[in-house]
């Protein structure tokens, strides 16, 4: 499948478009208009940048939780370190466990969010951040020969950003 996305500056231009669209041959139902009063990100499927390094995160602390408790008690335990004496021993290896598993979370959260809030959201994010400034976006979904005829007519209008895409997911 292929989309097909141009960014438009207001919506007499968006409606326009759609308009010419239909006229031209091009299916309404491959045709989505985003923007207010119309789809929203969420209700196309536009990946929310957040929600993805929320669910990085989540991954990543499945694994560095369990290896930070490990790391830091077999750290204690091999360096011998007796940090909080009224502990002991063994107090003190379990204490240096929490505390490897406490820096497997941060390591998660931070390395993890981080990492899928940057990455995670592809040019969903600059497509968000525009329908959030008022413009509007054409959204054309369909084969190579739908795209590129699309593509012919929405070139005519002067779009501020015209983008294709092929969905790997869907071939």
């Amino acid at each position: 499948m292929n989309y097909l996305i141009a960014v438009m500056s207001d919506r007499i231009q968006a409606e326009s478009a759609y308009v010419t669209l239909e006229k031209e041959g091009i299916p309404l139902a491959n045709v989505s208009i985003l923007g207010r009063g119309y789809k929203t990100a969420d209700e196309f499927g536009l990946i929310d940048p957040n929600n993805e390094a929320k669910k990085q995160s989540r991954l990543l602390s499945f694994w560095l939780v369990p290896f930070g408790f490990i790391a830091g008690g077999a750290f204690n335990l091999l360096t011998g370190l007796n940090t909080f004496p009224w502990a002991g021993t063994t107090g003190n290896i379990a204490i240096g466990a929490l505390l490897g598993a406490g820096g497997g979370f941060m390591g998660s959260f931070f390395a993890g969010g981080g990492v899928g809030l940057t990455l995670g959201g592809g040019d969903a994010l600059p497509y968000r951040n525009r329908l959030n400034a008022g413009k509007y976006l054409v959204v054309v979904k369909g084969s190579d020969l739908v795209t590129r005829q699309a593509n012919r007519v929405l070139r005519k209008f002067e779009p501020e950003n015209l983008q294709g895409y092929n969905d790997p997911d869907e071939q």
